[in-house]
């Protein structure tokens, strides 16, 4: 493990403190999983779904028609998946 020391402004310490004091552990494994769910994006699905909305058709009888639009998309001759490029 690397120390590393960092000032915080009066407040946010005192939010720390507040933390570490209710769950009963240390200052520096707050901060580690704070920076680690920070750093490793553990938080960010929860903020928006990028995929909502994607394929939007303007139709509003989608969903009643779901199993019928399914059944004849699958009836189709099966496409061939794109070839992906080598690096």
């Amino acid at each position: 493990m690397r120390r590393t020391t960092i000032l915080l402004p009066d407040d946010l310490a005192g939010l720390l403190d507040y933390e570490r004091r209710g769950r009963g552990i240390s200052t520096a494994m707050v901060v580690r999983e704070a920076l680690e769910t920070y750093l490793t994006g553990a938080s960010r699905g929860r903020e928006r779904l990028p995929f909502a909305g994607l394929g939007r058709s303007g139709k509003r009888d989608t969903a009643r028609k779901a199993e019928a639009i399914l059944a004849s998309e699958w009836a189709k001759e099966p496409r061939t998946a794109p070839t992906r490029r080598r690096r």
